[in-house]
């Protein structure tokens, strides 16, 4: 895959600081020379934190970033005085990433709202000054604790783009030609499968200086959810969608088919995305007559509605707009 601006997917080392020790000091003088424990405790090491951001939309900072260490904890010292904290890493990322445990696959959170706080990676806990072990029995302990060690992991981070509609479709659909022409986007065009091998996101001016977020995802082909084609890589991104788009091209062999087609795909990733809103679009239509547009509706049960639209003539651009919008504004029932 050629290199890109836009990052969806890192894999990073998280390493968080270790607790500071407690200290076994005594507060003895030449006026107290039997003077009791007053070890402080040490202070906390430094977390790995990620920060939501909704002014980010890639990983690309995270790219080149693979070790990411917090600061460890300071010892604790005399007069009861408590170590400092060691510093913590924050990492912002964009809205909608999610984290797992690159080496088991679990899943652990998701960041979805602007300065969201979630810590990655707990540094260790400081250790107890000698001052919390004394007794009546033993009031000049010369105990403390070590400072807890801090974690460390491989961890993954997953962007899944959040956007209105998200446009769904096999390789040369349509789907880039709409979004540069409903949008100030300009992803790459040409006829041949798989031009668009990163998602492309543009902001759709709507009526009254309103406006909603199209979402061009990588064509998905059958088997897509094995990993075939583009795979996982890319399906993840539907998952963020309000609505999804379906589009199907005018000179497609089966168009009812090649919808269930991509239902199925999407089933298999993630069953729960057949509960979005969904709308089936023929794109290229600009040479179909009423008779081959009717033949084309008559493929799918009488209860769907099929929209028809040329991105190239610009036919049928604001009717879906209104469509789309009705469906982002409009809550299921």
């Amino acid at each position: 895959m050629p290199d890109s601006n836009f990052i969806d997917y890192v894999k990073i080392f998280c390493k968080s600081g270790k607790g500071g020790a407690g200290s076994r000091h005594f507060n003895r003088t030449k006026t107290n020379p039997r003077g009791g424990p007053d070890g402080g405790d040490g202070g906390k090491g430094g977390d790995v934190v990620l920060l939501g951001n909704s002014q980010l939309w890639t990983l690309l900072h995270l790219k080149y970033r693979k070790h990411i260490t917090a600061e460890d904890g300071v010892g604790g010292s005399r007069a009861n005085m408590t170590g400092r904290t060691g510093e913590s890493i924050v990492l912002e990322v964009p809205l909608g990433t999610v984290a797992k445990n690159a080496e088991t696959g679990e899943y652990l959170f998701e960041i979805t709202e602007e300065q969201e706080r979630k810590v990655l990676v707990p540094g260790g806990r400081g250790g107890l000054g000698n001052q919390h072990f004394a007794t009546s029995t033993n009031q000049a302990p010369d105990y403390a604790q070590p400072g807890e060690a801090g974690d460390e992991k491989w961890i993954v981070l997953e962007l899944k783009i959040l956007a209105d509609v998200g446009l769904v479709g096999f390789p040369n659909a349509g789907k880039s030609t709409l979004l540069s022409v409903v949008s100030a986007a300009k992803p790459e065009i040409a006829d041949y499968p798989f031009t668009t091998l990163v998602p492309n996101l543009g902001v759709v001016p709507y009526r009254d200086h309103r406006s909603f977020v199209m979402a061009d995802i990588p064509g998905i082909i059958e088997g897509a959810h094995e990993g075939r084609g583009l795979g996982h890589r890319f399906l993840r991104h539907i998952e963020r969608n309000s609505v999804l788009l379906f589009l199907i091209p005018a000179d497609s062999k089966g168009h009812y088919k090649e919808y269930q087609v991509l239902l199925n795909e999407l089933e298999q990733f993630n069953p729960e995305l057949l509960m979005k809103r969904k709308i089936i679009a023929i794109s290229k239509s600009d040479l179909l007559d009423e008779e081959l547009k009717n033949e084309i509706t008559s493929e799918f049960p009488e209860d769907t509605g099929v929209i028809f639209f040329s991105a190239v003539a610009q036919k049928g651009i604001q009717e879906l707009k209104d469509i789309l919008w009705k469906a982002i504004n409009e809550p299921l029932n």
